[in-house]
Order: C-alpha cells, then sequence, then structure tokens
C-alpha cells in the first residue's frame, strides 16, 4: 500500500520522547497496524471490485453495487485511520524537537557566561536531556493524546456505520443502471476479510485503551507530585511546578 518508511522514522523518533505507555502505543501502531497494513492486508484485498461476482452482466451495475457497499475500501480506510491518528503524535514530535533545541542554547550560554544571574534556565529538560512533562509540555503532550482519542473512536465508529464489522458474501442492490429487479453480487475471501476486519478493530480498540491509559498515567503522576514534589537543596526556596518525567 506504498511506502511506510518516512512515517516509521518519524515515529520512531517519538519514543524517546514519549512515556512508558506511550512507547507501547507506538509499538502497536508501528508493528500491528503499520506493517500488518503494507505487508499482508494489501494482498488480501487487492482489486475487490474485480473480484466481486453479480449475476448480471449489464454494463455498470457492477460499479454502481460495489460503490453502494463499499463507499470507500477498507484498505483505504485503514490508511486515512493511521495517518489521522499519527497527526497529533507529529505535532508533538515537532514541538518537542523545538523545545530542546531552544534548552539546548540556553544550556550553551550558561556555559560560556560566568555570570549565570538574570539568564533564563531549561526548563523542560534536565542535564541528561530527560523530559519533564509540566507546563505547556505536559499541556501539549495531553492535548495531543486526547484529539488521538477522538480521531480513534470516530474511525472505529465510522467503520462500523460504512460497513460493519463483517464482510458479507452476498451483497445484494437496485439502482440505475442496474435492471428493475434486485442484483445480487458475490464477494471473493469474504472469511479471509472477516479475520483482518476484526484484527484492525481489535488493534485499534488496544491503541484506543492505551491512549485512555496514557491520559490516567499523566493525572496520576502529576497528582504525586503535586502530594510529594522532589525538592533538591537548590530549590528548597523556589515555588513549586507539577512535572512528570518520562
Amino acid at each position: 500500500m506504498g511506502d511506510w518508511g518516512f512515517l516509521s522514522k518519524l515515529l520512531d523518533k517519538v519514543q524517546s520522547h514519549s512515556t512508558s505507555i506511550g512507547k507501547v502505543w507506538l509499538t502497536v501502531l508501528l508493528i500491528f497496524r503499520i506493517m500488518v497494513l503494507g505487508a499482508g492486508v494489501d494482498k488480501v484485498w487487492g482489486d475487490e471490485q474485480s473480484g466481486m461476482v453479480c449475476n448480471i452482466k449489464t454494463p455498470g451495475c457492477k460499479n454502481v453495487c460495489y460503490n453502494k457497499a463499499f463507499p470507500i475500501s477498507h484498505t483505504r480506510f485503514w490508511v486515512l485511520q493511521i495517518l489521522f491518528v499519527s497527526l497529533p503524535t507529529l505535532i508533538y514530535l515537532g514541538y518537542v524537537m523545538n523545545v530542546i533545541h531552544k534548552e539546548n542554547k540556553m544550556r550553551q550560554k550558561l556555559q560560556n557566561q560566568a555570570e549565570k544571574r538574570g539568564l533564563k534556565l531549561p526548563k523542560y529538560t534536565d542535564d541528561n536531556g530527560k523530559l519533564r512533562y509540566k507546563g505547556n509540555l505536559l499541556y501539549v503532550y495531553v492535548t495531543c493524546i486526547l484529539v488521538t482519542i477522538l480521531f480513534e473512536a470516530a474511525f472505529i465508529v465510522g467503520q462500523y456505520y460504512l460497513y460493519g464489522f463483517m464482510m458479507t458474501p452476498r451483497l445484494e442492490c437496485s439502482g440505475d443502471p442496474c435492471p428493475r429487479h434486485t442484483v445480487e453480487c458475490f464477494m471473493s475471501r469474504p472469511t479471509e476479510k472477516t479475520i483482518f476486519i476484526i484484527f484492525m478493530l481489535v488493534v485499534g480498540c488496544v491503541s484506543l485503551f492505551l491512549n485512555v491509559a496514557e491520559i490516567f498515567y499523566l493525572i496520576g503522576r502529576a497528582s504525586v507530585y503535586r502530594k510529594h514534589p522532589p525538592i533538591s537543596p537548590a530549590d528548597e526556596h523556589k515555588p513549586f511546578t507539577t512535572e512528570t518525567f518520562c
């Protein structure tokens, strides 16, 4: 279904800037969705319309029946689903890379100047480059997860209303240019396609569950740091800010 290499490389970069649950979500996305879609699903579906057999040879009738049954093919629907659920993550990656770049420049200024009073200190990363989830960074991360949840749920509901979750072996349709009586068409390999439909549905539900779990994980971590803030001797007199480490 095309080359997924570029998207996979971008998503792989997000791994080092995600929580532990976020890393599991990315693994599910890369292995069980992108790799399966690229390696197996396209071969199973192929050209669905040419594999469909109808009990009438009226020109254009087969096209009309296929279009009514499948406004968009399953494979293209899943490609759109992957692109949409990946989009918030890619936006988060761009934001994180910008934050890291700015804070690295701050550290260079701190190292080059002997007098550090009045200089801004890095807020979102420590000396090892580890992210601290707080402030705007935490809000952006949570917002991206919430948008991903909305996209994921919308595509699952959309798939149900477009096709259902089973590949029906026999389709019935009528209307121009088909004759007035009902035309019957038969799909190729309906059982094999149903297995892939259910598999992709389960993977989508697992991804949705991981996104929701990550929201609760971040809320839990933030509440723990709010109750028991890690205070270093140098920060004893500084105002406390809730932060969550990835």
